[in-house]
Formats: C-alpha cells, sequence, structure tokens
C-alpha cells in the first residue's frame, strides 16, 4: 500500500523545501490533543496544556477533529489555491490570509474531511456537503459520533460557512498568542535550516538521495517519474496538474513524529509534511504469551489496516465498515480479537461506541510497527 505522486516532467526547481507556520501550528495541536503519539513531547505538551485559557481549551474541543484524527488540508491552503505561488507563508498571519481566500467549498470539504476518509481521493459535488444531501448528511452522522460539540460545529460550517471561518482564523490567532508564537520562534531556525540542507542535497545529489534524508518511507523510480510514500493507504496524486500549478513542496515539523503526511486531495498541489528526528519509544518487557497473543491480533491485513484509524482517534464500527468497506459485523469481528490481546480501548460516547488503539500496548511490540501505523 502507498500514496504516489507522479513527477514526470516536473522540473527540479519546483521541488520546493520551505517551513509552514500554520502547517506546524496543526501538528502542535494535534499533539496536545494525543499526547500519546508524541511521547517525546510530553514536557511541552503538559506545559502547555496547564497553561491554557479554559475558555481557549473549550472553544478547541469544537473543532479538535480536523487536527485530532486526521490532519485537515485547510492547514496547507498555499496547496489548494489555484493561481497561488504554491508556496508556504513565511507567518501565520500571511497563512491565515491565504487561508482566507480558499473558496468556501474547498474550505468545508477540507475542514470536514475526517468525515469522508473512504472518499478523499475523489472529488466533484458528489461527495460534497454543501452540494449534495447525502454528504452533508454522511458528515453530520460522523460529527455527531465525535460528539455534540463536534456536531454543532459541523452544522454551523454548514449551515453559515462565513461565521465559523471567522471564528476559525480567531481561534488560530488566539492559539498563537496563547503558546504558538514564542513556540514558533523557537523551531523555525531549525526547520529553516533543514529545508536550505535539503535544498542544497537536492541540488547536488539528486531526489533520490534527498527523499532518503527526508524519510526511509519515500522513494523515487529509476525514471524519476513517480515518488512511492510507504503508507498504510492507497492514494495517487500528480505534482504537474496545470489546473492548480505544478509544484512538490516538502515541509518539515518537529511535532511531527511518527507521522509522514501526504497530502494527496484532488485538485490540490501534493505536499509531503515530513518529521524532524525519530526518537525512541521507551519499551517494557510482557510475557511470551501475550507477545504471541497480540502478534497474532496483528498478523491479519484487515487488523493491520484496522488499527491505522484506531491509531489516530476513536472510531465506531459503523465508521470503520464504511472506510474499509466490510460490514459492521466483520468489524466487530475483528475489533474483538484486538480487544482480547488488550490492544483497544471501548468507551461510550452518548449512543456511540467508540475503539481506539492502546498506542502504549502496541508501542511495546515495538517501534517500526508503531511508526508504521502512524505515518
Amino acid at each position: 500500500m502507498s500514496v504516489t505522486i507522479d513527477i514526470a516532467g516536473l522540473p527540479t526547481e519546483r521541488i520546493t523545501f520551505a517551513p509552514s507556520p500554520l502547517a506546524e501550528l496543526c501538528m502542535a495541536l494535534h499533539a496536545l490533543s494525543q499526547p500519546a503519539h508524541h511521547p517525546a513531547l510530553s514536557s511541552w505538551t503538559t506545559a502547555t496544556a496547564a497553561s491554557l485559557d479554559p475558555c481557549l481549551a473549550d472553544r478547541l474541543l469544537e473543532a479538535d477533529f480536523m487536527w485530532r484524527s486526521s490532519f485537515s488540508d485547510i492547514f496547507m491552503p498555499f496547496a489548494g489555491l489555484p493561481g497561488g505561488t504554491g508556496q508556504p507563508a513565511a507567518t501565520l498571519a500571511e497563512a491565515l490570509d491565504v487561508l482566507d481566500r480558499l473558496d468556501d467549498e474547498r474550505f468545508v470539504r477540507a475542514a470536514l474531511e475526517q468525515c469522508w476518509l473512504a472518499l478523499y481521493n475523489e472529488g466533484g459535488p458528489s461527495s460534497s456537503p454543501l452540494a449534495n444531501p447525502a454528504a452533508r448528511a454522511k458528515a453530520l452522522e460522523t460529527a455527531a459520533a465525535r460528539g455534540p460539540r463536534q456536531l454543532d460545529f459541523s452544522m454551523r460550517l454548514l449551515d453559515d460557512t462565513a461565521a465559523v471561518r471567522v471564528w476559525m482564523r480567531r481561534l488560530l490567532e488566539d492559539c498563537d498568542e496563547a503558546f504558538f508564537a514564542e513556540t514558533w520562534k523557537r523551531v523555525e531556525p531549525g526547520q529553516s535550516a533543514d529545508a536550505r540542507h535539503k535544498t542544497e542535497v537536492l541540488r547536488r545529489k539528486g531526489l533520490p538521495t534527498v527523499l532518503k534524508e527526508v524519510s526511509a518511507a519515500l522513494s523515487v523510480d529509476e525514471g524519476a517519474t513517480t515518488i512511492t510514500a510507504d503508507k498504510m493507504v492507497n492514494g495517487s496524486t500528480t505534482a504537474t496538474d496545470p489546473r492548480i500549478g505544478a509544484g512538490l513542496v516538502f515541509v518539515p515539523t518537529n511535532f511531527g513524529w511518527p507521522h509522514l503526511l501526504v497530502l494527496h486531495a484532488p485538485g490540490w498541489r501534493p505536499v509531503v509534511h515530513y518529521p524532524l528526528g525519530t526518537p525512541e519509544l521507551a519499551s517494557e518487557p510482557g510475557s511470551v504469551e501475550l507477545l504471541q497473543r497480540r502478534m497474532e491480533a496483528l498478523a491479519h491485513p484487515m487488523r493491520m489496516m484496522l488499527c491505522r484509524s484506531l491509531a489516530r482517534a476513536p472510531f465506531t464500527t459503523s465508521e470503520l465498515a464504511t472506510v474499509y468497506g466490510i460490514t459492521a459485523p466483520e468489524v466487530s469481528r475483528h475489533l474483538a480479537v484486538l480487544r482480547r490481546a488488550g490492544l483497544m480501548h471501548t468507551r461510550r460516547q452518548g449512543r456511540y461506541a467508540q475503539h481506539q488503539l492502546n498506542l502504549p500496548a502496541v508501542a511495546r511490540i515495538g517501534s517500526d510497527f508503531i511508526e508504521g501505523v502512524l505515518r
């Protein structure tokens, strides 16, 4: 399984490396909402969460599905703006100005992409919650499973997009004032230095070499026509679409490990969001019997796929069935195996039962597996 990027005929100078403050803010918000994904950031997440104004923390919960369980493309608006530069803005204020220039259709689809992960590779009005009543109903159903606040936010987004866009910008500006401006001041110099270094490696040693430096999960074919990202998801995109403009951007992140993200939405420029550094996960010894039970639970390809989603956020049985195209009873049987192996948690959210991977337990199996499912 992989995501491929068609780069046939793309000039080398259209492959760029650049930091993005808005993309990094997304990853910082994700780390705050899912600290178990990022044990190396525990000091930062603990201190930042403790210092957050309760009102701001409460507002963040309304839209947290945009960074908690997936990474909304609205945090990379430069990639979705036809006729734009195709490059990240240097400051958060400038990035938010670019976000304001996205049309409502692109904004809403990107903001609610978590609500139809199975349709991420599709475009057109059939999958638009603004244009298609069935897509709207599905988006709201999925939002309801996340919680009442998320449902209310999604309804407001669909019914009064302009007002929510203003609300969203103010929320991100308040995050900048509360904690991100100081954080960005600290991490930006290192990201800029890494971008300059990799730009020089690309110029001097070529694309295969620089891809190895970015991530072992990236490769390019001998003809330099296709970049492949080894991920537990299938997708494809092109870096030479004339409708949006040619280009491929690599964006570094200090908050991203172990996630390697590839923006491959139809009609958007491709972006590779790559982590700087790969900290080791702590491990604890377990019994041989427990290890055997867990390895057997993970041996099935479908359970591996389910783990990819469950590692990111809680999901209901029906959501997983929709995403992977199998029946709800089949999903339940696979989840039961994971639960018996102690690899999954289940909790109630209203009338929904939400399932999520037990990351500390999975991490003890090995860092290769945890990095694979979170990539």
